[in-house]
């Protein structure tokens, strides 16, 4: 009886042959890459932390490469424009954008059709920092403290104004739910940017910034502001006198600002890997470290899959939080 050929073991063996091509080319490809320069986008204007941790990045993953790594900074629409942009770039390894509790998490719930989702067009080529805000008053403003800001606007609606860098920013958000969770109306002022709100605050012509701690930090040390309230669950370290948000007994929040490079979905895993290991050497550099935390941050180094549960819970809590504090998506 003549022997019926084995078609499932020839389908396997072709597969298994793919594989190991599709497996060879992959590592061929990190082993090239970065074969040109890399576009790094910052979603916000020169100034604030994104910029802050592109250009850091940039610079470092160049000198590591040999290769140039591009910041391209492109404002709008909050954080949209930027993070749009690289979720419709080639997944190829050299459109990346430097995501953070902003763009990846808190537009998530802010909007009903942000022209991406976080969780499905974005993979992360690893996390790096993670900053409180600190909420800052003008010099002259004659409010000592939180309390005496939410009394005041209580007795005042629409009377007092703060800053913020655009609807999408975690300096609006952070703002938007103090004032939804007190039940005080204070203004919002967006500006293209940190950089135009410190011009305008330091001038007078606005109350109140709610911004990263790091970049607060010189106007506060300065005199050129005061400062209220640092939004960490523990103090800063930097300004070991001022009270938390939570202990101010105004209002219950505590967040966080973080930052990392993310790459288009579809990008090569062999790419991303060799993108991940290449952050992480990076982050491990005490000049990066001290640049990247400035005192007030703490470095945040996390494994592939621990990234992903930490994106997706934070993902979770924001628009929760949102939704708590009456802020629908528009």
């Amino acid at each position: 009886m003549k022997a019926m050929p084995n078609f499932g073991s020839s389908r396997l063996r072709r597969a298994l042959c793919a594989v190991a091509a599709f497996s060879a080319l992959s590592a061929a490809l990190a082993q090239d890459y970065p074969s040109r320069p890399v576009r790094i986008v910052v979603p916000s204007a020169p100034g604030g932390g994104f910029d802050l941790v592109g250009r850091v990045l940039a610079q470092k993953l160049g000198e590591q490469t040999g290769r140039a790594f591009v910041v391209e900074n492109r404002p709008g629409a909050g954080t949209l424009v930027g993070t749009q942009l690289v979720a419709r770039s080639a997944p190829d390894g050299y459109n990346l954008v430097v995501g953070g509790l902003s763009n990846i998490a808190l537009n998530m719930g802010l909007y009903r059709e942000p022209g991406y989702d976080s969780l499905a067009d974005f993979t992360s080529a690893g996390l790096v920092v993670s900053h409180s805000y600190t909420l800052i008053a003008r010099r002259d403003l004659p409010l000592a403290s939180l309390a005496e800001v939410i009394a005041f606007a209580r007795a005042n609606p629409g009377k007092l104004n703060i800053g913020t860098s655009g609807p999408g920013t975690g300096q609006y958000i952070g703002a938007a739910i103090i004032a939804a969770l007190t039940g005080v109306d204070i203004v919002k002022v967006p500006y293209k940017g940190a950089q135009p709100v410190y011009q305008d605050l330091l001038a007078g012509r606005v109350d109140l910034f709610y911004d990263n701690t790091t970049t607060t930090r010189p106007y506060v040390e300065s005199g050129q502001v005061k400062a209220l309230a640092v939004s960490s669950r523990e103090r800063a370290p930097t300004m070991p006198k001022l009270p938390t948000l939570i202990e101010t007994g105004v209002v219950d929040l505590e967040m966080e600002t973080w930052f990392g490079l993310f790459a288009p979905a579809r990008t090569p895993r062999a790419i991303v890997e060799r993108l991940r290991a290449e952050v992480d050497r990076a982050t491990r550099s005490a000049d990066v470290r001290s640049r990247l935390e400035m005192g007030s941050g703490r470095s945040l180094r996390m494994a592939s899959a621990e990234t992903e549960s930490f994106v997706r819970a934070e993902v979770a809590k924001w628009t929760g939080l949102l939704r708590k504090a009456g802020i629908e998506p528009e």
